[in-house]
Order: structure tokens, then sequence, then C-alpha cells
């Protein structure tokens, strides 16, 4: 396996993308703490993980509060000694036009989407540097590069991060440390599920392979960007949402 021995942090890890990323690490044998904001609610994740015999510890805390961030940070190091893995996957939406958005509603979701990926990397920093092969690896989004209505402020979040990852790649490079982003396109998640079948159709219609994306597919990347063989890859985009952002 090739993370044996690795120990990874997943924020947003017990739901969607993010539980599909942290039991991707956990099968190629990395020790893997998911970040959740309600331990209560990540039981069934907890529950569903150790029955397919994959051991993840659950850590409670809000990326948005820079204290929890350096908090949660320290419980997987007190956990498993050391920490090489870094991906920034939590995030949310509050979806409004620019006219109708509130400064709330812009600041709510910068301070989890952006500040949140920035107060982690900074907890996280100097234990990568010592793991000697540390990896941050960020999940943006295809909205930011492309924009959407509705979602400005997510939108310039998810941009943000494409920003924040090639200055820390930058200024990271030469310690050992890779830092590279993800772009997922429409995802099969329960958000999606959730979204009219009548606007499904209409989003599945702009894809160019015809179907929404797999959380399964998003953490295959991961785990390539995670692992020694792509220690020569940093400040990349890579983006995994079906030729969406051709269109």
């Amino acid at each position: 396996m090739a993370l044996d021995g690795k120990v990874a942090l997943v924020t947003g890890g017990t739901r969607g993308i993010g539980a599909a990323i942290s039991e991707a690490l956990a099968a190629d044998g990395a020790q893997v703490v998911a970040g959740c904001t309600s331990k209560e609610k990540a039981a069934a994740f907890y529950e569903a993980a150790d029955a397919k015999g994959l051991a993840i510890a659950v850590a409670e805390g809000n990326v948005g509060v820079p204290e929890d961030c350096e908090r949660v940070v320290q419980e997987a190091v007190d956990t498993f000694g050391h920490l090489d893995i870094l991906v920034n996957n939590a995030g949310i939406t509050v979806d409004r036009t620019v006219r109708k958005m509130t400064v709330d509603d812009w600041h709510a979701v910068l301070r989890v989407n952006l500040s949140g990926t920035f107060y982690m990397c900074k907890a996280a920093l100097e234990h990568l540097v010592a793991s000697g092969s540390g990896r941050i690896i960020n999940i943006s989004s295809v909205i930011g590069e492309t924009g959407n209505f509705g979602q400005a402020n997510y939108a310039a979040s998810k941009s943000g991060q494409f920003g924040l990852t090639k200055s820390l790649a930058l200024e990271y490079a030469s310690k050992g440390v890779t830092v590279n982003a993800i772009t997922p396109g429409f995802i099969d998640t329960e958000m999606m599920q959730a979204i009219p079948e009548a606007i499904q159709e209409q989003i599945v219609a702009k894809i160019p392979v015809g179907r929404f994306g797999r959380p399964e597919e998003i953490a295959r990347a991961v785990k390539f960007l995670a692992e020694d063989d792509a220690g020569y890859i940093t400040g990349s985009i890579l983006s995994v949402n079906g030729g969406l952002e051709m269109q």
C-alpha cells in the first residue's frame, strides 16, 4: 500500500466527497483523521468505515475558526505521532444572486472555504515540513473556474484557493512539501440528489462525458497526488469534471 505509514487529515472527511477521500486514503494504508463539525452526525460514517475494516479517527471542529484548526491538527499529531497529508475538503454554500446576497452570506462562505483552507495550512505546515514529503491537496471546484449564477461567494472562495495553492507551492517546494488543487465538477452526492430531476438533466446535458462524477473518482485523484510517486507535481490544478470547463 503506497500510503503505508503516512498520516492524513481530511477536513469535511465524513460526508460525500470527503468520506470517499478518507476511505480511499485509509484503504491505501494511511492512518486517517476525518474532520467534522459534529461527531454525532459523523457516527454513521464511523460505523460504516469500521465495518469495512478501515480504522478512521474522527475529530470535531470548525475550519472557519483558527483555534479549532490548530487543535484538530494537534490532535492528529498527538494521536499518530506526525502528519504527512492535509486534504482541505470542507466547504459550504449560501446561494443567492449578488443583489440579494448579504454581507454575512459573503463572509460565511469565504470564512469556511477560503480562510478555512488558509487556517488549516498554517496550522499544519510545521508538521508537513517535518515529514520530509508533506502533501497539501485543496479540493476546489469547477465553479471557481467558470463562475455560476447565484454563487458569487462560492466561486470567489474556490477561485481564491487557486492563488493560495500556487503561492504555498512556491514557498514550500524547497522544503519537500507539494501543494496542489483538484477541481471537481458536478458529483453525485446527497447535495446533488436533492436538486430537482429536471435541473439535474439540464446539468448533465452540459457535461461532455454525459454523467455526474462519483465521489470515488475525486478520491482516486487525491490518492494519486498524496503518494510519493507524485512528488514532482506541485502548484497544479487538476480538473476532474468530465470536461465541463471546456463548455
